[in-house]
């Protein structure tokens, strides 16, 4: 069941520019923020390059909360302060309170997450690029679907760093 948009969607479109000022108005009932990137293939490109970005970030704000919780400081707190400065992104304010709320219920599912990561693996091994950034991302999803919580979002990376850092020998220095 295809659910009505609230135009909020970003759109990235690769194709030739007349075709795109024609179709333009289809997309601006899905979404603001439209932007022809390209020619053909360069809005595949330029999702990948959202999906690295989300992925690495989501696995940065999992990374902080599990740090201040394991140092005995209040997440939802560095998580306030974290928000009023340079840190602040929309992943820190959703996800990360996600994550300390321990609410993973789907909004982008993991799997899917996981197959754009592979596309995104996929296309800088052909260009002969490592990207170890969005390599650990995907591993993260690799474990989380592994795990059976592919549905859950994306935001459940947090529940993968959590469980490597409970086991035996965890947080012994």
């Amino acid at each position: 069941m295809c659910q009505p948009s609230e135009g909020t969607l970003s759109i990235m479109v690769g194709g030739e520019a007349e075709v795109f000022a024609r179709v333009r108005p289809l997309f601006e009932v899905l979404g603001r923020n439209i932007v022809h990137v390209g020619g053909s293939g360069a809005g595949q490109i330029c999702k990948s390059c959202n999906q690295i970005v989300v992925g690495a970030t989501i696995a940065g704000v999992a990374e902080a909360i599990l740090l201040a919780r394991a140092a005995g400081v209040d997440p939802a707190r560095v998580r306030e302060a974290l928000l009023g400065g340079f840190a602040g992104s929309r992943i820190l304010e959703v996800h990360g309170q996600r994550m300390i709320d321990d609410d993973f219920a789907p909004g982008f599912k993991a799997r899917l997450h996981q197959k754009d990561m592979r596309i995104v693996g996929k296309v800088a091994h052909d260009l002969g690029l490592g990207l170890p950034g969005a390599a650990a991302c995907t591993q993260y999803l690799n474990a989380l679907v592994g795990r059976g919580q592919g549905e859950l979002n994306s935001a459940a990376i947090y529940k993968v760093l959590e469980a490597m850092n409970s086991g035996p020998g965890a947080g012994a220095g």
